[in-house]
């Protein structure tokens, strides 16, 4: 950022998100802590790049000690180990749908319950819908006074922690120590276990195209200076955050940071003085990408990790200066109503962080929910401007939350407009190939 060098002034550990202590601490080996996991437990099992591929492929490869497990995941990357054991003895209900459920979809052992990022706690814990017994979260090897960091993911293992009986911690010293609430003494898990492998990346989107180039372009001009930023993820966001660097005062706070952030970090534009609660930090509940992403996020001062209750939570939110929401979909209607979900028939996601943050735009005096995406898709040949969404699809946000809409052939500008006047305006930013039957 552009001032580095500030110290951690949070002190972790001791808040009041902060899971309850007292436990064990105990190193173990991975078979001990199987021992621990009864037959018929809902287990939660750390998604994105925290995956922990160790404890995966040992519970995979031990599968005959239980007739019955139920995995509870966020989003996951890839496929779980323990996926090529469907039903016999593995079972998920995913938070956050992603193709990588795909194989206990087909298997028919799978259930989604896709809701706001911010509801993912609440479901997972002692009063909720899928409440967990034990919690398998992925952790730094023992830092600053032998405290071990959830590292890239901190907002929904932080909550597992919070609910589950028995907490088993896979210690890998390639995870990142990130500061902030996921910075934790031992006694918060009951079972620790060593192991290492590299965590698992998300490409980096190729943000270099004309399209991609213009997109961000037209973003950053509706982006004010001193803006509190929330942006997605992939090859959008990444261009617009490429195209912010000549703005002034930034903040970031946000669901999860990626490659795009380092980048603007580097630059004057990303400073957070006005962040009202953690001045000159950049907020998040995790990071993915690649490895420059983890990098950056490791023992780095300037970034502070947060559950859900800060990166989602309309109070919080409510209090960030002109807070800018900017988020892609698969394909926005004429009402301005957003898929981010489902490509045809395919899931590919869950709604994530979008309604969260569109609803604490939509309240917000100077909140914008900004929708960037490419015209078309398939080569030209579909339009991501819609007529109306499928009978099967589903609004991921509601059209009269969404402030713009923007693609490389201009902006919508949706806030106050008759529904006449939001289809005229997306129509005339769809592909030239399809505007006349939009109209």
């Amino acid at each position: 950022m552009a001032e580095p060098g500030r110290t951690n002034s949070f002190k972790s550990g001791d808040h009041p998100d902060a899971p309850p202590g007292g436990r064990a601490g105990r190193w173990v080996s991975g078979e001990v802590a199987l021992d621990a996991i009864k037959d018929g437990s809902r287990v939660f099992v750390s998604g994105g790049s925290s995956a922990p591929v160790t404890l995966d492929r040992l519970m995979a490869d031990e599968a005959d000690r239980w007739t019955r497990l139920n995995l509870v995941c966020d989003r996951l990357l890839s496929p779980l180990a323990m996926f090529g054991h469907p039903g016999q003895p593995f079972h998920l209900t995913s938070l956050q749908p992603s193709p990588a459920v795909d194989p206990m979809r087909d298997a028919g052992a799978y259930r989604s319950e896709a809701g706001p990022f911010s509801g993912f706690g609440s479901k997972i814990g002692s009063s909720g819908q899928h409440p967990i017994d034990v919690a398998v979260v992925h952790v730094s090897a023992p830092g600053p006074g032998g405290r071990c960091s959830l590292g890239v993911s901190v907002a929904t293992p932080l909550a597992a922690i919070h609910a589950a009986r028995l907490v088993i911690a896979q210690v890998n010293p390639r995870m990142p120590y990130t500061m902030g609430y996921g910075e934790l003494p031992v006694d918060r898990f009951d079972l620790l276990v060593e192991a290492e492998h590299e965590l698992l990346e998300t490409p980096a989107a190729a943000t270099t195209s004309q399209t991609m180039t213009t997109i961000g372009a037209t973003v950053a001009e509706l982006v004010p200076d001193g803006a509190t930023l929330q942006i997605g993820i992939g090859a959008v966001a990444d261009a617009v955050l490429a195209s912010l660097s000549a703005h002034s005062d930034l903040a970031v706070h946000s669901g999860m940071i990626s490659d795009g952030v380092v980048d603007l970090a580097d630059s004057d534009a990303l400073t957070g003085r006005h962040h009202p609660r953690f001045p000159g930090k950049i907020v998040a509940g995790l990071a993915g990408g690649t490895r420059r992403v983890f990098d950056f996020v490791d023992g780095n001062p300037d970034v502070l990790m947060v559950p859900a209750s800060i990166s989602h939570g309309p109070d919080q939110l409510r209090m960030l200066p002109r807070f800018t929401a900017v988020n892609s979909a698969v394909e926005v209607d004429l009402t301005g109503a957003v898929n981010g979900e489902h490509i045809g028939e395919r899931v590919i996601s869950g709604p994530g962080g979008a309604p969260d943050y569109a609803a604490a735009a939509s309240n917000h005096p100077e909140g914008q929910f900004i929708v960037a995406l490419a015209a078309t898709a398939g080569g030209g040949r579909h339009s991501r401007i819609v007529r109306a969404l499928g009978p099967d699809v589903p609004t991921t946000v509601p059209g009269d939350q969404v402030t713009a809409v923007v693609t490389e052939f201009g902006v919508a500008s949706l806030a106050g407009r008759s529904e006449s006047e939001r289809a005229a305006a997306l129509s005339a930013i769809a592909g030239p190939d399809f505007r006349d039957q939009l109209r």
